[in-house]
């Protein structure tokens, strides 16, 4: 049977060397890395004390067998003292003493006459693991009730003494023994620094005589019921190691970062709101300029935006200012006849080459004035005539790019006009995206759709 105690404490050895390997690391970062650099006790409070007191009994509620059927409930009192190395995990040595009390009156087997038995548990020393079953919780952050198991192993010292009826008393027997205690209870969360303690413990004895008879091949074994008291140690600022709930500070990480996200999103949100706006009054805006070019009051041709002449009448012919051409100017002699050169080719290639507009407006860049300036002196020094016609790619509405291309083919007329050119020889049309000259499907076809035609005849 010694040999059967002994593999026990082996196990229970290998238990406790191996139960660190799976000890539960904290939630939080920070904690794992403390954990890493072992200055987990700066973080959590990992020690604690704790006493206890209860009645002993000479059977447990695992054995049915003994030397005798009666037995008395006696005092029994311990303390002990805990290291918390993990959220379940823990290890702790435990002191207990007291005394047990038992008679075989109405028993029929050896002794055959009424005995009575005394054995003073004079102290018993052990070192246990402990496992905390209630401290990890999806409902709670905290838990009032800690669960707990122990198993460990230790040497017990006792006195045990038989008497008879008579009251005569046999020597002594006397052992200090191995022994294996294995207990089960819970802990009442009182404080952030008490528990109450409750809890049933076995002691199962490597001896026959812990009830001072020897009558059959058996070890005997003990109970112990208690209530006491565990105290925390360390500092009140710190959460308890054994008490602290790890899914708290998963659920609290996954909190920060829904509130993360959230003000992210609202960030994005207000910034889309802004840029919304932006676009809604720069679009606005670009209407008002449009309208500005597309109004003409007096049907003259040109927009009241360049019209220096507002309210002539409908029939009078105008110039590119609006206002009203000499007669001498306003017919074309029917037998004059009009010779293009190929440098007057070239001119009007280079102006169209060089003309550029500002983006999604009908202002002509100042780069574009120099080629302009000498189509203008073409048309004054050669009375030529010039027909403009404006074109657009396929980007936004109809409306929106017949009216763009109109305007700029206006804004042209305007400027050659104001370098002395006749507006009657001046044609402005536009054609908005109807007349493509590529695909608008890619980027380089688009910009070769985005221009205005100069026609000399």
């Amino acid at each position: 049977m010694r040999h059967k105690l002994l593999q026990h404490l082996m196990v229970v050895a290998m238990v406790g060397l191996v139960s660190p390997l799976f000890a539960q690391t904290p939630a939080t970062p920070e904690l794992s890395n403390s954990i890493k650099s072992d200055k987990t006790s700066k973080i959590f409070r990992t020690m604690s004390f704790g006493i206890n007191a209860g009645t002993l009994i000479p059977t447990s509620a695992v054995s049915t067998r003994g030397d005798f059927s009666n037995y008395s409930f006696k005092t029994g009192y311990g303390f002990f003292l805990k290291k918390q190395v993990g959220h379940t995990l823990g290890f702790q040595a435990d002191f207990l003493a007291g005394s047990l009390k038992g008679s075989n009156s109405g028993r029929t087997q050896s002794p055959s006459s009424p005995w009575t038995f005394d054995t003073d548990l004079n102290w018993s020393a052990s070192f246990s693991t402990n496992i905390t079953f209630g401290n990890i919780s999806f409902l709670h952050e905290k838990s009032a009730f800690l669960p707990y198991g122990t198993i460990g192993a230790g040497i017990i010292d006792y006195s045990a003494v038989l008497t008879s009826k008579a009251n005569v008393k046999s020597p002594a027997q006397t052992g200090r023994m191995l022994f294996i205690p294995v207990s089960i209870g819970t802990k009442i969360v009182l404080s952030s620094v008490i528990n109450l303690d409750l809890g049933y413990k076995i002691g199962f004895v490597d001896a026959d005589n812990f009830d001072a008879v020897k009558s059959a091949p058996q070890r005997d074994n003990f109970s112990y019921g208690y209530a006491g008291l565990e105290f925390i140690l360390g500092k009140k600022s710190r959460p308890a190691l054994g008490k602290y709930n790890p899914i708290t500070g998963i659920t609290q990480k996954m909190d920060e970062k829904y509130d993360d996200l959230r003000k992210q999103m609202d960030s994005e949100k207000a910034a889309i709101a802004t840029e919304n706006a932006r676009v809604l009054a720069e679009n606005a805006k670009l209407m008002e300029e449009q309208k500005k070019f597309m109004t003409d009051a007096d049907n003259d041709g040109v927009s009241d935006y360049f019209d220096k002449c507002p309210g002539t009448p409908t029939t009078t012919k105008v110039d590119g200012a609006g206002c009203p051409l000499p007669s001498f100017v306003i017919n074309k002699p029917a037998d004059v006849k009009v010779y293009i050169t190929e440098e007057d080719k070239k001119i009007v290639k280079d102006a169209i080459k060089n003309l550029e507009f500002d983006l999604g407006k009908a202002t002509i860049r100042s780069v574009s004035f120099e080629s302009l300036d000498k189509v203008a002196n073409l048309i004054v020094t050669k009375n030529f005539s010039l027909k403009l016609a404006g074109h657009t790619d396929s980007d936004g509405s109809n409306a929106t790019n017949l009216s763009l291309s109109k305007n700029r083919a206006e804004s042209i007329k305007a400027y050659l006009v104001s370098k002395g050119a006749n507006a009657s020889r001046i044609e402005a049309t536009g054609y908005g995206e109807s007349q493509p000259i590529a695909s608008n499907k890619t980027a380089k076809g688009k910009q070769m759709n985005r221009r205005v035609e100069f026609t000399i005849y």
